[in-house]
């Protein structure tokens, strides 16, 4: 059995190297806080002191980072990945990062005999907990083949999408209609309740039409309880769109829609919320309309 290294034990990275665990793999973790290592420790898993030497004891790696700078750190810097690198090691990163980052590391990992997938995924915690995110994959058609038994593990639906940086690709289409959601789910319900019908009814009456979607079908009971803890923090949600609209630059494209959203996820860092859910980002319209979305 492949031993298998995961660096990044946060809010999705945690679960998923614990389901790994779970499955019977041999399972050495890295982490800046101690306290996630402590637990993985205490539940059978090894720790190495810096990537360096994680790479050196496995067979493939995962890392999930908040941004492009930390992987590149991670996988190219002092004591990473690349200085621990073996033939046939296999690093996979399934952090939401620029396209151009993820590939411009498969091409410095490829010169060090290392095959590499960018492989970002979507669920949210839920899904990473219950092992049954989408998980989106960059990179050669063999090496997913080789991975395919530990995405199995982490995710319900996994798709090769094309070379290195298409799962990237894949992640930035995929955060312009989550965003897109939330903001319409905020719209929504504050056009509802200002409009005097109520929201908790309208979500349940348009649930089975068209408008059906994940966000509604996940967020509204949050909202209604007053919940707004994470989830999928709106400061990560913010820096996927910014991401996003980098990439658009690059490319020439216009995304008008997008680059809404994204102004309306950045003010939400503005006033002090990226640490909310990114369902959250209803607060914002609730302080252009003047009045709270009703709870309880």
């Amino acid at each position: 059995m492949k031993t298998i290294g995961y660096i990044g034990l946060g809010l999705m990275g945690k679960p998923m190297a614990m389901n790994i665990l779970k499955a019977g793999y041999p399972l050495v973790v890295h982490n800046r806080s101690q306290k996630s290592v402590k637990e993985f420790c205490g539940a059978g898993a090894q720790s190495a002191k810096n990537p360096k030497e994680l790479a050196e004891q496995v067979d493939i790696i995962f890392t999930n980072l908040p941004d492009s700078p930390d992987v590149e750190k991670v996988a190219l810097g002092s004591n990473g990945i690349i200085e621990g690198a073996h033939d046939g090691l296999i690093y996979i990163d399934n952090s939401t990062i620029k396209p151009v980052t993820a590939r411009k590391i498969a091409e410095k990992m490829a010169e060090k005999k290392v095959s590499c997938l960018d492989a970002p995924v979507s669920g949210g915690d839920i899904g990473a907990q219950k092992g049954t995110l989408s998980i989106m994959v960059g990179g050669d058609a063999e090496t997913v083949e080789q991975a395919r038994p530990i995405f199995e593990v982490i995710g319900k639906t996994i798709t090769h999408v094309g070379e290195n940086g298409a799962g990237q690709i894949a992640k930035a289409a995929n955060q312009i209609m989550v965003a897109a959601q939330m903001v319409a789910m905020g719209e929504l319900l504050m056009l509802a309740q200002k409009a005097g019908a109520d929201p908790q009814k309208v979500i349940r009456a348009i649930q089975g039409g068209a408008a059906q979607c994940w966000t509604l079908d996940n967020k509204p009971q949050k909202l209604f309880d007053g919940n707004r803890t994470p989830g999928f923090k709106a400061y990560m949600q913010a820096k996927d769109l910014n991401i996003v609209m980098d990439t658009s630059k690059e490319y020439g494209i216009p995304l008008p829609l997008t680059a809404i959203s994204t102004q309306l996820f950045n003010a939400m860092l503005q006033m002090g919320m990226e640490n909310l859910d990114n369902s959250a980002v209803i607060s914002v319209i609730e302080r252009l309309c003047g009045e709270a979305l009703k709870t309880g």
